[in-house]
């Protein structure tokens, strides 16, 4: 993370010193001093000067007159190179040399800090880099804050979360990481769940099978007792795989045949509806049906009706309304509406799952169970 930190803050005072030589660069191909300000000075000396074949002493008269004021030195030549004036030291070669009209050559240096150029882009530099500091830096907090998440999770603490700073995109990626910590907890804690109560709801038909063993029971009561395990171990593994969210076998699925064939396994249940088309796993479809007729067969009053559109599949019966406060704990895993109830406590909980993968929902309406599609 220090790595990323330098590498942020090298490469703005890189950009910045880039930018800086490109502008000297510029500054010279456009022509620098003598094109821009040396213009008008020549013109300016031009004026104030006498004429070229006036006496040195007019010459230098006329040079002090151009230089009064001004810090520097100042030469005059003339069109052979000849000095006819000067105004301080020699001004050298790095002078600005201006012609004037009448072939005369005015060399200029103006008195500048020696390092001036430097200074100044030193200290723009410095205070650039001054007040990126705190920029680079808090941005490199927020993603250190993001890495010590990552490794409390992948320790085992499956609260670890991040706080959220900021509509940035490391702002984003909080977010993006407190959602599938989220995710994550809510999956282990349902696996943890499910096994605790499966072991729970097996406890009961494997005594029952074994006391029908000792006590040499008929064997069709053994059989049942079986079947009834091997529907149980069946719903809670395909709870579990449900969970682990794994790719659908899509396909193009009628529902409304479906629907009709699984109907026809249950006596007094009435269907109505339109044909819908539904790209979806027929498998899990079917899966889904079955229960909420079981549901509605096993523990509601007849008639059983089913109503298909081409956004919702309603269930209903003619049972009194589950009260406000259970029409969410009805789709939790192994809840029972009291102990009497028979029947594992997975079939809501697998239809909102099945349902859910399929980009809709299930909820519990006035009178009957409501799925719907995306």
């Amino acid at each position: 993370m220090r790595r990323l930190y330098a590498k942020l803050y090298l490469a703005l005072l890189a950009s910045l010193a880039v930018f800086a030589a490109a502008a000297a660069v510029l500054w010279q191909v456009s022509g620098g001093w003598e094109q821009r300000e040396g213009a008008a000075f020549s013109r300016l000396a031009q004026n104030v000067l006498p004429p070229p074949a006036a006496a040195a002493t007019d010459q230098q008269a006329g040079l002090e007159k151009i230089a009064a004021g001004i810090p520097g030195s100042f030469a005059l030549f003339a069109p052979d190179g000849a000095r006819l004036a000067l105004v301080g030291e020699d001004p050298g070669r790095r002078a600005h040399r201006l012609r004037l009209a009448d072939g005369r050559v005015l060399a200029v240096r103006p008195d500048r800090p020696r390092w001036g150029g430097v200074a100044v882009l030193a200290l723009l530099l410095a205070a650039i880099g001054a007040g990126a500091y705190p920029v680079v830096r808090r941005l490199t907090r927020r993603i250190e804050g993001l890495q010590n998440a990552f490794e409390s999770l992948g320790s085992g603490d499956l609260s670890a979360r991040v706080e959220v700073k900021g509509r940035d995109e490391v702002a984003g990626l909080a977010q993006s990481f407190n959602r599938a910590a989220e995710r994550i907890e809510a999956l282990v804690g349902a696996h943890k769940s499910l096994l605790a109560n499966a072991s729970h709801e097996l406890r009961t038909p494997l005594a029952r099978i074994r006391m029908g063993v000792e006590l040499n029971k008929d064997p069709k009561d053994i059989e049942r007792d079986i079947a009834e395990l091997d529907a149980l171990i069946e719903e809670i593994l395909l709870a579990g795989r449900l969970d682990a969210a794994p790719p659908l076998e899509l396909e193009e699925v009628d529902l409304l045949g479906l629907a009709a064939e699984e109907c026809a396994r249950y006596e007094g249940v009435s269907l109505e509806g339109e044909h819908v088309k539904l790209r979806g796993d027929a498998r899990l479809l079917r899966r889904m049906l079955r229960n909420l007729l079981e549901n509605a067969v096993r523990h509601g009053r007849p008639p059983v009706s089913v109503f298909l559109s081409k956004s919702r599949l309603v269930v209903k019966d003619a049972g009194p309304p589950i009260p406000h406060a259970e029409k969410e704990k009805l789709f939790e895993p192994f809840y029972r509406r009291s102990a009497a109830a028979t029947g594992a406590g997975l079939g809501l909980a697998i239809v909102r799952q099945i349902a859910r993968r399929h980009g809709g929902d299930a909820r519990y309406e006035e009178g009957g169970f409501v799925v719907t599609w995306g």
